[in-house]
């Protein structure tokens, strides 16, 4: 049984964290726009500090969208949502 607040001796959840950005940088690298590369960069931004705030990725995108279009220049972070 490990002491609290051992250090573990693998980061297997840090780069498994970390594996759907390198997959979606790859599967980008060959994008035929530099502002497609660019939105496709945000929406991985913004999904994965969604995870990170523990909110539901599909309902952050769904609320945030609605909110911009009824109130264009609306910015809705993840963090927010978490009162919802």
């Amino acid at each position: 049984m490990p002491c609290p607040g051992a250090v573990p001796l693998h980061n297997n959840d840090a780069e498994r964290g970390m594996r759907s950005i390198a997959i979606g940088r790859k599967n980008h690298f060959g994008s035929r726009s530099q502002r497609g590369t660019e939105v496709a960069a945000l929406f991985y931004s913004l999904l994965e500090s969604a995870k990170m705030a523990g909110v539901e990725p599909a309902q952050y995108l769904r609320v945030a969208s609605r909110r911009a279009i009824e109130n264009p220049g609306t910015i809705t972070l993840p963090h927010e949502l978490l009162d919802i």
